[in-house]
């Protein structure tokens, strides 16, 4: 042995460390280096233990293969202070292997002085041990990294495959399929499935299902309630968007409950969401049965990464399969459009041929042909439509006892003669006067059924098609085509165009008859002219007063009997298109007020009473040449020639006001009409009718606006005020999108003791440039244009989650419903869900309604209050005492609160009219009665809060006792002042 560094210290002999140190250059791994170092130091003199501490991609490894955490926190502090010298720490000895290399060899010695002089002894060797460690611990440095990127390459072209089945031309099974294979090119997933979710509708689908075990899974091929799989990981996944992993003990620990087990137990499960906006739109899940194949939190992040673009790749396929099947949808229907269209053409082609036809054989009744060229062309004509080679004409003599063959052609031969009227074909035709079509069969089962005998000239008929000649109500002839071959066939379309052609042929016949009667007799052609020329005016007299009658019809509204919108109109132009040199005209139009609540409870019978009864005291209002005229329902116009000046529209307005505002009986009741009037002058803006009329109608309706019963003159700030409310509309859209509706809440007291019981949730609108809005500014556009549902949805959502948070209390918050969500029989169930969304109980919320929410349907909103009532949610009738039917609502309404309505709590007020006392009092005792609580809105001085105490109304809330804001009221607030008016 060597002496090093003074006695005791002693290192392996020369063959001993080459032996050493061929060992150490065949170490490959930073264990087995830092086993030869404490081999190395075991073998001194005075060791009684040793062992290697080295950090790792930054972990801290060790030797003894546990690192607690002293031997953490010491090997970081010597990183701190390195300077390759031996230090004692805790009772051990700390030498550093060679500088820049993270490892430390930790001794305990016998003699802890002796630390020196063995690093010094080692200082070669350690300095070797090092080196080789620092290569080492490089190299695994490289090949974690190159791990690392050969993970990310094959998470990219799984990406990149996933897009690429999204885009390519699959079936759903194809592309789940892939999808598969792909994801188990990432972990072991042999067992695994992808489920959608639809949160909107609260319902599941298993799009694909791959498992060893499970024999039966799911139905992958329709969809199932959220809420059959409650309990379960798939609907702890959907639900709470978090991704799960482990076996079903650490699962069921993550989940903090008891697991509803679906299916077979597996040893590792792993499911992630598939997320849209923050959303859960689906997930997948990859499962093993096998004990020591598992998942690292790696494959959870691979999993999740992948999970997003699976969900898009599936909407991309359900998007294009779903384009896929309304393409197939139009071009079919196109396809049908485009084949009775191609019908349609051929038939008019058929139409327009056939009146061709007629019309030229109507000519040749009159054209100067002798008898042998008519029936030529008559044949011609015949030969146009239909197979005439084989055609002939015959005619009945004036005795009727002959037929005489005028025209005959068979087999390109044309012959005329004269026989005896037998029993025929041709004579059943004209003994019947019904047209015959058959073949050679069915003329021989005429033949036995004695109905003809045959008389063959020539070879017999294959076919046979004859259509009799009228002349009035009498059969003057028969015209007739055949066929001999078996390929000649005549169908129902032969026939009818045959017996169009028989028409016209008739009639040629007919006036050339008449025509050689005429010759014949000149004696009588004088009066006969003037007979002729007698009929001829009594048909144009006949056809004039039918035009006058059909334009009446047209023009003119059937009820009424005035004027319609087109007869206004094309009068109305043509007044405007002369206005230049005379007086400016006016238009009134007119809406009578609440015409509908006259139908529905009176009857249409009664409402159409009343319109009759409306437009005679309109006309009685006019003279020539000023017209009324019914536009369409309800609505009237008054068309005012020439008005020297507006006040003289204003004064026909007022007359007519007053004359529709007298008393009118109607099925036994006593009605008192009124109506809205707008007026529009015509002026030099006044181009075109419907520009008046919609000035008009402008004015009209802000008539209406004022509370009816008025007339209002339209002038350019109505116009400005029109187009204010499409960039209103414009502004509501963008105000929903971005969230700039909030609730105010006003508190709810308990009059007696001023304490908080509720609050009332109150909309606002802030609007980034005109402030915080009132719903007076708004709400009415948001009706028209179909918004106010999105609006009070976004409201509700607010509203309950922010009354569900710990710092607003344990009372009630009220929000108000508009008609228009009670007539959707889903309503109950779509509040029900926001709620279980918020944590808000469905005690807590109660929903206010006002009568006009009641009228449309009572038995559908009777329905939903029920459902709401069962499950927690009051309702309460809101501004009572102002509708028309206030009462029959309380006892058949499932109603927990009424709210006395403003007006008669302002009257409480001492200032105020007398007798509103007795309508509370009366109100709060039917109340009482009932077992419904009772609200009183608006109370804003202290008399009319004493009022109602006096009186027993327990609840209140107004201006007095506190004014709406944007948080709930709380007892700190309220004895701070913040919130009292």
């Amino acid at each position: 042995m060597n002496q090093l560094c003074g006695p005791h210290v002693t290192i392996p002999g020369e063959a001993d460390q080459l032996a050493w140190l061929e060992r150490l250059i065949h170490a490959s791994t930073p264990q087995a280096v830092g086993e030869l170092v404490v081999e190395l130091a075991r073998g001194c003199p005075g060791c009684r233990d040793a062992r290697l501490l080295w950090l790792e991609r930054g972990e801290c490894h060790a030797t003894n293969g546990t690192v607690d955490a002293p031997a953490r926190a010491r090997m970081l502090a010597l990183l701190r202070d390195e300077d390759g010298a031996a230090t004692a720490v805790d009772g051990e000895v700390a030498i550093w292997l060679a500088a820049d290399v993270p490892a430390v060899l930790l001794l305990a010695l016998e003699d802890a002085a002796a630390g020196p002089r063995l690093g010094a002894a080692l200082e070669h060797c350690l300095a070797l041990a090092g080196r080789q460690l620092q290569q080492l611990l490089a190299l695994a440095e490289l090949h974690g990294s190159h791990r690392q990127l050969e993970r990310s390459e094959n998470l990219q072209r799984a990406l990149f495959a996933i897009s690429d089945l999204a885009g390519a031309d699959l079936d759903m099974p194809e592309l789940l399929r892939g999808i598969h294979a792909i994801v188990g090119t990432l972990m072991y997933a042999e067992n695994f499935y992808i489920v959608r979710h639809d949160p909107e509708r609260g319902t599941l689908r298993f799009l694909y299902y791959a498992d060893t075990v499970d024999a039966t899974g799911p139905d992958i091929t329709r969809d199932e309630p959220l809420e059959a799989l409650r309990g379960s990981l798939t609907w702890h996944l959907l639900i709470h968007g978090q991704p799960l992993m482990g076996s079903a003990e650490q699962l069921a620990a993550q989940i903090g409950e008891p697991l509803e087990v679906v299916g077979p137990d597996s040893v590792d499960w792993l499911g992630v969401p598939m997320l849209r906006e923050g959303r859960a739109h689906g997930a997948l899940v990859v499962q093993s049965y096998r004990h020591g194949v598992g998942y690292s939190d790696e494959d959870r992040a691979v999993l999740g990464f992948v999970a997003e673009h699976v969900l898009t790749a599936l909407e991309r396929k359900q998007s294009k399969d779903e384009l896929e099947r309304r393409v197939l949808r139009r071009t079919r229907e196109l396809a049908a459009a485009n084949r009775e269209l191609q019908q349609e053409v051929v038939e008019r082609q058929r139409a327009e041929r056939l009146q061709s036809v007629l019309f030229r054989l109507a000519e040749l009744g009159t054209a100067e042909l002798d008898e042998d060229a008519f029936y030529r062309h008559v044949h011609a004509e015949v030969g146009s439509l239909l197979d005439a080679s084989n055609f002939y004409i015959a005619l009945l003599d004036e005795p009727r006892q002959r037929l005489d063959f005028p025209y005959y052609v068979d087999a390109g031969t044309q012959s005329a003669f004269s026989l005896p009227l037998e029993r025929s074909i041709t004579a059943y035709v004209l003994r019947t006067g019904r047209p015959w079509l058959g073949s050679r069969r069915e003329l021989d089962a005429m033949a036995e059924a004695g109905e003809v005998v045959p008389r063959h000239i020539g070879t017999p008929s294959a076919c046979w098609l004859g259509v009799p000649l009228r002349a009035g109500d009498r059969v003057i002839g028969v015209v007739a085509v055949q066929g001999y071959g078996d390929e000649m066939r005549f169908d129902a379309a032969d026939q009818e165009l045959l017996g169009f052609a028989a028409l016209q042929i008739a009639n040629s016949i007919n006036r050339r008859r008449a025509a050689a009667e005429l010759l014949q007799a000149n004696l009588q052609l004088e009066h006969r002219v003037e007979e002729r020329t007698r009929e001829l005016r009594e048909q144009i007299a006949e056809r004039e007063l039918v035009q006058r009658r059909l334009r009446h019809e047209v023009m003119h509204d059937p009820l009424t009997g005035l004027p319609n919108r087109g007869f206004l109109r094309e009068r109305l132009g043509e007044r405007l298109a002369r206005q230049q040199s005379d007086a400016p005209c006016a238009l009134l139009y007119l809406d009578v007020d609440r015409f509908k609540v006259i139908n529905d409870s009176l009857g249409h019978l009664a409402g159409d009473a009343f319109l009759q009864a409306t437009a005679g005291r309109l006309q009685a209002c006019v003279c020539a040449p000023d017209v009324v005229a019914r536009l369409a329902g309800d609505e009237f116009a008054i068309l005012l020639d020439a008005v020297a000046e507006p006040a003289a529209a204003e004064r026909m307005a007022q007359g007519v006001l007053k004359a529709l505002h007298r008393p009118l009986s109607i099925g036994g009741r006593e009605l008192e009409p009124s109506a809205s009037v707008g007026i529009a002058i015509g002026g030099d803006r006044h181009t075109r009718a419907d520009a008046l009329l919609r000035d008009a109608d402008i004015a009209l309706y802000r008539a209406k606006q004022l509370g009816r019963g008025r007339y209002v003159m339209f002038d350019e700030t109505l116009a400005r005020n029109a187009v204010d409310e499409l960039a209103l509309e414009v502004e509501l859209r963008h105000a929903l999108l971005h969230g700039e509706f909030a609730p105010h809440y006003q508190p709810i007291f308990r009059l007696d003791s001023g304490a908080v019981v509720g609050h009332e949730a109150l909309l606002r609108w802030n609007h980034p440039r005109r402030g915080v809005l009132l719903p007076d500014d708004f709400v009415r556009i948001a009706q028209d244009c179909g918004q106010l549902e999105a609006i009070d949805w976004q409201l509700f959502g607010q509203v309950c989650g922010r009354m569900a948070q710990p710092d607003a209390g344990t009372g009630f918050v009220t929000v108000n419903v508009s008609p228009q969500h009670l007539r959707h029989a889903d309503f109950d169930r779509r509040l029900l869900q926001l709620l279980e969304r918020s944590g808000l109980p469905p005690a807590r919320l109660l929903i206010e309604l006002t009568e006009g929410a009641l009228l449309d349907d009572p038995v559908l909103v009777r329905a939903i209050l029920e459902r709401l009532r069962a499950a927690g949610v009051q309702a309460a009738l809101d501004d009572f005492g102002t509708g028309y039917s206030s009462l029959s609502y309380l006892h058949s309404l499932p109603l927990g609160k009424l709210k006395i309505d403003q007006v008669f709590v302002r009257e409480l007020d001492p200032a105020a009219v007398a007798g509103a006392n007795t309508v509370v009092a009366a109100i709060l005792a039917l109340a009482r009665t009932l077992g419904i609580g009772v609200i009183a809105e608006g109370i804003e001085t202290a008399a009319q809060r004493d009022a109602l105490l006096a009186m027993g109304c327990e609840f209140g809330q107004g201006f007095l006792l506190g004014r709406p804001g944007p948080t709930p009221w709380h007892p700190a607030a309220d004895a701070a002042g913040t919130r009292r008016g």
